[in-house]
């Protein structure tokens, strides 16, 4: 290599790529401009949002100012990480699959307008955030009859994802997710309404696209990130979510970018190029730390995070501390503002949060007392580093094989009381299985694994795994620096392990699947990168037919199960109609009326909708309510009385049947809407292949 182009590139390329030297960097920066600086701006939005709803300043000329800054500091911030250069096709290619790959998710978007799910509520959260520039929401009394309509037992704000907090003088109701992807769809909803929000998620799953292509050509090299990019674009989980607005459209972009910042602060170090090394960590630290804004999940790639700091240190890497430092700062930051702005929802989910702050603290602790070992000049005895690399690769098959054999041997339970667990027995019961509601089927996360790229791929990903840990733990023996790609590696393989030992889901599919949704990227990475390094291992050892053969065969262990299993839902559109159904609905109230829900699928699905999308003010009422015919009636007429001194009308809302509007006297019932969309299947046991129908009725009983 010459030295002009040794200054340029302090770090190693792929052979295959040295051409490139010489004119071609400009797409690499182009590209890693564009995924870096766009995680940042998704994260420093997020923290701005959550600072400004602290306050009810969250509106479009105090939040559009802020995005605009934000945008140009995170462009700016993004050129501390040293691109790697790429082909020029390359970079057409990964940029030609995002592309098509927002086009198809966006054509071919849900309507999950009503919060049955998380999408649903993500939407309505972001609805009402942008009308309201506040969280919590707050909800005048008078506007639903008065503080003493909220003191009546079993009457209340709040209902699935929305906590109704306040007092009945001041009630609020807060929303249950971290603000950041609420907030990000509210400025789309500022935009274009419903239209431009249902797009976001797949302009953000183009981003996420390109940034894995871009990780895959620093992993593998770069003519095979395209490949790695259409991999992803295939797998339907992805796909699923990049349909909807949930987190995960935000969160993967994140991740991506950190990834890539991470990879190549380690290849700055590795050459002792000090000043690239360091602002290429703080990138990672703040996007790896910052991503609990818009993901508490978040947290548990934080933590991976710092066993690689940690190594880094006990090396003398140059990151090594800064990366460290900055992930937890950025970590403890975004927890504290989530803690501010989402305190009900962390407490509701302590059982699983606990463990992972815990896990994190062992963690950090470790590697503590490791690096302050290697400072004594602490070393593991020589028989122990001549089995090391072989020791590590060996837990890593075993532990693959002990996930997979799980269903032969465990079935996983939660506890009965759960909510979880009264659907899924609902579900075990409509699709003929033993009723059980405590399963969880955690058990059976790796054979979700292989519905989507199929039990090759899994395989092969698997040894590759177990190949990283070798050469890690060989050149961690012979003193060398770790490889570049072990912050990745770390990072991917270890949130899949947490992953598949504890889905933590409702396990109903396809939407249990998306907590797959780091673990089928990373398996895509190791085929894609097993294929790279078959290519190049036999380019000098086998006749150019047999390499080309054999690697596309490896790339095709992912890339042909994961279109045969995605195939099936093209061109489907989830609940597609709904948003008309909400509109019918909406245009059935007038001015002063406020919503009482009368039957159980009334309170899980429409009163966020009609408090935010509607504007119509809108009550729950709890089950033990709704189930004593007495308290209930004397109830509808407490309220209607206070209503009606107001000047309003109370309107009772049915979505099972009539059959609540009937047991409070009502003899006749508007229709408010009466049609069909369709739904994914929700299955237990088997992939699923087809959406199936939803109805969506709603009856509305006046009561004056």
């Amino acid at each position: 290599m010459s030295s002009r182009a040794s200054r340029s590139y302090p770090y190693a390329p792929d052979p295959g790529d040295l051409p490139l030297l010489r004119g071609e960097a400009w797409s690499g920066v182009l590209l890693t401009r564009v995924v870096v600086g766009g995680g940042l701006w998704l994260v420093s939005g997020s923290a701005a949002a959550a600072v400004l709803t602290l306050f009810g300043a969250w509106q479009p000329w105090v939040a559009v100012p802020t995005l605009v800054v934000l945008a140009v500091l995170s462009l700016w911030g993004s050129g501390g990480v040293r691109p790697q250069p790429l082909p020029v096709w390359s970079a057409v290619a990964l940029v030609a699959v995002s592309l098509g790959t927002v086009l198809w998710t966006g054509l071919t978007h849900s309507e999950q307008v009503l919060p049955r799910r998380d999408s649903g509520s993500y939407l309505q959260s972001a609805v009402e955030l942008a009308s309201g520039h506040a969280r919590p929401i707050q909800v005048p009394a008078e506007s639903v009859g008065g503080a003493d309509v909220l003191r009546i037992p079993g009457v209340t704000l709040g209902s699935p994802a929305f906590y109704s907090t306040g007092t009945p003088q001041s009630p609020t109701v807060q929303p249950q997710f971290p603000v950041g992807p609420s907030a990000w769809y509210s400025v789309a909803w500022w935009v274009g309404g419903a239209t431009a929000t249902f797009w976001v998620p797949a302009l953000l799953f183009g981003l996420c696209v390109l940034g894995i292509g871009l990780l895959g050509g620093l992993l593998a090299g770069a003519r095979w990130g395209p490949l790695a990019a259409l991999a992803t674009a295939l797998v339907f989980p992805l796909v699923h979510v990049a349909r909807s607005t949930y987190s995960e459209p935000l969160a993967l972009p994140v991740l991506a970018a950190a990834l890539v910042a991470v990879t190549m602060a380690a290849r700055a170090a590795r050459v002792a190029d000090v000043g690239p090394a360091r602002s290429a960590a703080v990138v990672a630290g703040l996007l790896m730390g910052g991503a609990v804004l818009i993901r508490v999940d978040a947290l548990r790639e934080a933590v991976l995070i710092a066993p690689v700091a940690c190594l880094a240190i006990m090396q003398r890497q140059v990151h090594g501390r800064v990366l460290a430092w900055v992930t937890a700062v950025a970590s403890l930051v975004a927890f504290g503002l989530t803690a501010l702005t989402s305190d009900r929802y962390l407490g509701s989910i302590a059982g699983s949060l606990l463990p992972l702050v815990a896990f994190g603290l062992v963690v950090c602790a470790a590697g503590a007392a490791l690096v302050a070992g290697a400072r004594r000049g602490w070393s593991l005895p020589v028989l122990a580093q001549a089995w090391l690399p072989r020791v590590l690769a060996g837990l890593v098959v075993f532990g693959g094989l002990l996930l997979a054999s799980r269903p032969l041997w465990q079935t996983v339970h939660q506890s009965a009381a759960d909510p979880g667990s009264h659907v899924v027995a609902a579900l075990q019961a409509a699709q003929g299985l033993r009723v059980d509601g405590g399963r969880t089927y955690g058990e059976e996360s790796v054979v979700w694994m292989s519905w989507w790229v199929g039990p090759a791929a899994l395989v092969i990903a698997l040894v590759a795994a177990a190949v990283l840990a070798h050469r890690s733990a060989s050149l961690w023996v012979a003193g060398r620096d770790l490889p570049a790609w072990t912050g990745a590696a770390v990072v991917g393989v270890g949130s899949t392990v947490l992953t598949l030992y504890r889905p933590g889901i409702t396990p109903d599919h396809p939407w249990a699947d998306r907590r797959l949704d780091i673990a089928l990227p990373t398996v895509v990475l190791l085929v894609v990168a097993s294929a790279a390094v078959i290519s190049r291992w036999s380019t000098r050892r086998l006749p150019y037919a047999v390499m080309a053969a054999t690697s596309v065969l490896v790339a095709a262990a992912v890339v042909v199960p994961a279109a045969l299993a995605t195939w099936p839902h093209a061109t489907e559109r989830v609940e597609n109609g709904e948003l008309a159904a909400v509109d019918t609905v909406c245009r059935q109230f007038r001015p002063g009326d406020v919503a009482l829900m009368a039957d159980s699928r009334a309170v899980n699905e429409w009163p966020e909708v009609l408090r935010g999308y509607c504007g119509v003010p809108a009550l729950a009422t709890t089950y033990a309510l709704r189930t004593d015919p007495v308290r209930f009636a004397a109830a509808v007429d407490r309220i209607t009385r206070d209503v009606r001194s107001r000047g309003g009308r109370l309107v009772l809302v049915a979505a099972d049947s009539t059959q609540a509007l009937s047991r409070l006297g009502l003899r006749t019932a508007v229709v408010g809407v009466n049609t069909t969309v369709q739904e994914d299947a929700r299955l237990l046991e088997r992939r699923p292949d087809h959406l199936v129908p939803l109805p969506v009725t709603v009856w509305l009983g006046p009561t004056s």
